[in-house]
């Protein structure tokens, strides 16, 4: 494994204030600096960097780490593959080690197979005439094939396996990158693309990642994707956004497909991309956030690709996106309404981009009669659930005034039933909040310490005495000397037992980024949240001692069982 003492220079030379300042908009608030967090959608900034202790937390999701942690959950790395990221940003040369044969194929071997295999399928492309005669009739030329390193999967089971075999690579190897399957009967290994055009997909480092799959003839699936490896994660990546950043500081096109972004920058929109064969999910909403502030949607015209746009709308306005959808009369997606339409029609369409409101309000006055007083009632209801979702006061007036005027119904009665409505969701997102406060403080649902629930005194002590020793290290000297009685035993829970070992193991020049090797995410942020509470306190080996006595007391005296706690709480909710 790599030496404490390069962990620590790769640490030294990249201070997380600059590395985190990469991704987030970081304002100083005294000595700390805060912003939005970058791992869940939020409009006020509950993610403070600490620059004493070269850590982060974030009070809204709980993520917290060192520098490593951070680089490990924004870039969706291992320890390893973080650290040399680090390294490489700050020109450090690691020292290499055996992980590749000992614990498992790191990300770097999926890339150079990735990259092997983009090479493959686009030589394939140009000896195989039915794959460019249907790219030829999709209206792509070779300059636009060639832009996209396109290629071609044959029919053969076994053409990429016996290519990739006389590169040294295994049948394991090539299964954890989703480029072969093993037959269960013969145990052998066959190609997972087949007979498919292969759109590699590249990540903004110009990587190839992973791959999309289109069948040229009627058989089902339509799409074959690669699913996760250890190089790719599809829920974080964009088709396209390897060129799209360069275009999107403004406005950024979202679509379906790969033929649909293709389309699109082939007419001169190189500001599109994709997601790979999933609904759009929040970190893929994060992601476009740090590239442009307004999002277009261009789904499918179809009823299913309008339900998509629906959700991709709420998404994107949680993540603080600014949201238009774009209406394709006539065609049924991008790809279509460019051969229909050309570039103009287009352009058109992007400069008549539809609000949320302005699109969920058609779609309600073409579902409802509002000639008649059933219709106008109903239609008025879904308008005030729609308004009371903007967070905008001076967007709800508008669209108040929009619904009041096509409704012939007072935008005074409108607003009030906003107002109602926004009062009541408020006062249910508090309750949400308050329980879960409660249940949180009770251990309930805990999965980095379940044993918390047992014994809630003997937790808060043990908090206690590990966010010292994580926040004062010259503690965990005290320990290992023995001028405290303190061992692994008189911890209650099994993960303070295991954080007590790694602390007294590392010894006084313990730092945090060596315990992201033996600690989850979830666990380095609960070890951050410790160390941050002992911030601005003054601690001395008194109350240390104190809180010892308190946790061996604690351990003696078995608290309420959880049967007890249980019916405490359906009391409490009773009354």
């Amino acid at each position: 494994m790599i030496s404490k003492q390069q962990i620590d220079e790769i640490k030294y030379r990249n201070d997380i204030e600059d590395v985190i300042s990469q991704y987030v908009n970081l304002k100083r608030a005294g000595s700390n600096t805060n912003g939005l967090c970058p791992f869940h959608s939020e409009k006020s900034p509950s993610f403070t960097v600490y620059k004493s202790s070269q850590s982060f937390y974030c009070f809204g999701c709980g993520a917290g780490g060192d520098v490593i942690t951070f680089i490990m959950k924004a870039e969706n790395l291992d320890y390893r593959d973080a650290l040399e990221f680090l390294a490489k940003r700050a020109g450090i040369t690691l020292i290499e080690d055996d992980r590749d044969r000992d614990q498992g194929m790191r990300r770097t071997r999926v890339l150079e197979m990735n990259r092997e295999a983009a090479r493959f399928f686009h030589n394939n492309l140009k000896n195989s005439p039915e794959a460019l005669q249907y790219l030829s009739q999709r209206g792509l030329d070779g300059a636009t094939i060639k832009h996209f390193g396109l290629g071609y999967a044959t029919e053969s089971f076994g053409a990429l396996t016996d290519h990739m075999h006389k590169l040294g690579y295994t049948d394991e190897e090539l299964k954890t990158a989703f480029l072969a399957g093993i037959s269960q009967k013969s145990g052998r290994a066959y190609d997972y693309f087949r007979k498919r055009v292969i759109f590699p997909i590249i990540n903004t480092s110009g990587e190839v990642i992973a791959f999309g799959g289109r069948i040229i003839d009627d058989t089902k699936p339509k799409y074959l994707n690669t699913s996760d490896t250890p190089a790719f994660k599809k829920s974080k990546n964009l088709f396209a956004l390897n060129y799209a950043k360069n275009y999107c500081a403004e406005k950024m096109i979202l679509c379906e497909g790969y033929m649909d972004v293709i389309a699109l920058h082939a007419a001169g929109f190189q500001n599109a991309v994709a997601t790979l064969g999933t609904a759009l999910t929040p970190d893929q909403a994060r992601l476009m956030k740090k590239y442009t502030k307004t999002v277009l949607i261009s789904y499918d015209s179809d009823e299913a690709g309008q339900k998509a746009a629906d959700r991709a709308f709420a998404i994107l306005s949680e993540a603080g996106l600014e949201t238009r959808i774009l209406r394709m009369n006539g065609a049924k997606d991008p790809d279509e309404y460019i051969r229909k339409f050309g570039k103009v029609g287009f352009q058109k369409i992007i400069d008549g981009g539809l609000t949320r409101f302005d699109y969920k309000f058609a779609a309600i006055l073409a579902e409802n009669d509002i000639s008649t007083t059933e219709g106008r009632v109903k239609a008025a209801a879904l308008a005030v659930e729609e308004i009371a979702r903007t967070s905008s006061t001076v967007e709800r007036d508008i669209y108040i005034g929009q619904a009041s005027q096509k409704l012939n119904v007072p935008g005074e009665s409108i607003k009030r039933d906003v107002e109602k409505l926004i009062s009541l969701r408020r006062r249910k997102v508090q309750r949400e909040q308050h329980d879960k406060i409660v249940l949180d403080s009770q251990g309930y649902g805990d999965r980095v310490n379940p044993d918390k629930i047992k014994n809630l005194r003997a937790n808060a002590a043990e908090e206690t005495i590990l966010g010292i020793m994580l926040k004062f290290p010259e503690y965990i000297g005290m320990v290992n000397k023995g001028e405290f009685e303190l061992c692994e035993e008189d911890f209650v829970s099994e993960f303070s037992r295991r954080v007590f070992k790694a602390l007294t193991e590392a010894g006084e020049d313990f730092d945090l980024g060596t315990l992201n090797s033996e600690f989850n995410e979830s666990e380095m942020s609960r070890l951050v949240k410790m160390q941050i509470a002992r911030e601005g306190l003054t601690v001395n080996p008194v109350l240390f001692k104190d809180s010892i006595n308190t946790l061996r007391e604690a351990k003696q005296h078995s608290e309420l069982s959880i049967e007890d706690i249980i019916n405490k709480k359906r009391k409490q909710s009773n009354t």
